[in-house]
């Protein structure tokens, strides 16, 4: 039997039958196991004609579905003529393959369809060199699923030559090398993003991190005035986005938005990703943003806590934000993350409750390592002056003809830099460790 072409497959404006096996250990009803689905094909422009639910204990090895369910989707397709059929699930290459010859549709499973969302939304040059080095790392280990309706091309001279070279292990080469030069090019980005990051020792950064439309972008306009692009889908933003915010207590940070995460990621996009992830992993502080009306926000907050770890980022130094507080209908649910968060915040973004109290916490975060001491500065240089009360916290100022006196609490990489500030006449040290003011050699 025949199996359909992929050749250039888009999924965008296509009609599809939504199919999911959910794992048996998350806690979801039937009713709910295509939701998180429904929205990302939503985001794919993909118009849904059918769904099918199949529980089991585990996924069947050779098609996903058992034999009986497998005959129910090609009824179902063919009822409802769906060019596609987009799984909840990730499926091995055979997988695909016997499902598109069961169906005679095109079957895409759950990285696929997150890939495409992604190359759809990429508008940077990087966030474009991450998705197409996570879509040849995918398409590599499905060649022979998306080649086998072509025949072996002839390529040898006489019997000694073989048979022959198929033309997927000519695009296998072709694919190696465009991996190889794309992680190059994306080696050199992520060295230079990193000594960006590191450059702005005279601003601590605060990474927003969490689940794909919990609400990071429109908690860093609140809290920024920024204009970062907001809409009710899955992965709208792909790109880091960073801007200073003014904290209650004058201070300011410097707020960077990143991707956001989802279940069962691709562990493509995740590796690619890396170099975007590079702000929340020099941050001083993480937080952690969950929306808190979705029923699976507990498991919601475990999948950004794994993706986190699996690229070395460390959540010990966060503070969940449970968000959309005004949505929320099952308050146990926000009770049950404060009893396992005990650093935590309730805001809603978009009536913007709750910011000041998240601003207090953060200023007081961000405060834990600090010192205080009494500097001794030029009146008369009002650009250093303006730094002060911009970098540190002002207890207490004071003033004579010739010079102004600041108490306040100063972090321990600021004052080292301090030391050698022109202007400033002198530190003294009011609490804190001694040897955090001996001035550079």
């Amino acid at each position: 039997m025949a199996e359909p072409i992929r050749d250039d497959i888009k999924i965008q404006r296509r009609t599809a039958v939504l199919v999911s096996v959910p794992d048996p250990h998350r806690q979801l009803g039937r009713e709910h196991a295509l939701d998180e689905l429904q929205g990302l094909v939503k985001t794919a422009g993909v118009k849904v004609v059918g769904t099918l639910v199949q529980n089991r204990e585990r996924p069947h090895p050779a098609t996903c579905l058992g034999k009986g369910k497998v005959d129910e989707l090609r009824e179902l397709v063919d009822a409802t003529d769906a060019e596609l059929v987009i799984f909840d699930n990730n499926l091995t290459p055979a997988q695909g393959r016997n499902l598109e010859q069961a169906t005679q549709r095109i079957i895409v499973d759950r990285s696929e369809l997150i890939l495409d969302i992604f190359a759809t939304h990429a508008r940077t040059h990087e966030s474009k060199l991450q998705v197409e080095l996570a879509q040849l790392q995918y398409t590599r280990t499905r060649l022979k699923r998306m080649w086998t309706h072509l025949e072996r091309i002839e390529g040898g001279i006489g019997a000694s030559r073989g048979p022959g070279e198929k033309q997927i292990e000519t695009d296998r080469r072709l694919i190696d090398h465009r991996i190889t030069e794309l992680q190059e090019r994306l080696k050199d980005v992520e060295q230079r993003r990193t000594r960006m990051v590191r450059q702005r020792d005279s601003h601590a950064l605060v990474s927003v991190v969490g689940y794909t439309n919990a609400g990071k972008s429109s908690l860093m306009n609140a809290l920024t005035g920024a204009d970062v692009y907001v809409a009710d889908q899955l992965f709208a933003t792909l790109d880091t986005r960073t801007r200073k915010w003014s904290l209650p207590s004058c201070r300011s940070v410097l707020l960077s938005d990143t991707v956001g995460f989802v279940r069962d990621l691709p562990h493509e996009l995740v590796a690619s990703f890396k170099s975007t992830l590079e702000e929340a992993r020099q941050a001083h502080l993480l937080l952690h943003v969950v929306d808190a009306s979705n029923p699976e926000a507990e498991q919601q907050a475990e999948t950004v806590e794994r993706v986190l770890a699996e690229i070395g980022i460390d959540l010990g130094n966060s503070i969940l934000v449970l968000n959309k507080m005004d949505a929320v209908k099952d308050r146990s649910l926000v009770d049950v993350l404060r009893a396992k968060y005990s650093c935590s915040v309730s805001v809603s973004a978009r009536d913007r409750i709750g910011l000041d109290p998240l601003g207090h916490m953060v200023s007081e975060r961000l405060s834990g390592g600090f010192v205080e001491v009494l500097i001794e500065a030029v009146v008369g240089n009002g650009k250093l002056l303006a730094f002060l009360a911009e970098q540190t916290l002002i207890r207490e100022s004071r003033y004579d003809e010739s010079s102004a006196f600041l108490t306040c609490r100063v972090s321990p990489s600021l004052l080292s830099r301090l030391h050698s500030e022109p202007g400033i006449l002198k530190i003294d040290l009011l609490s804190g460790a001694s040897n955090v003011l001996s001035p550079p050699t």
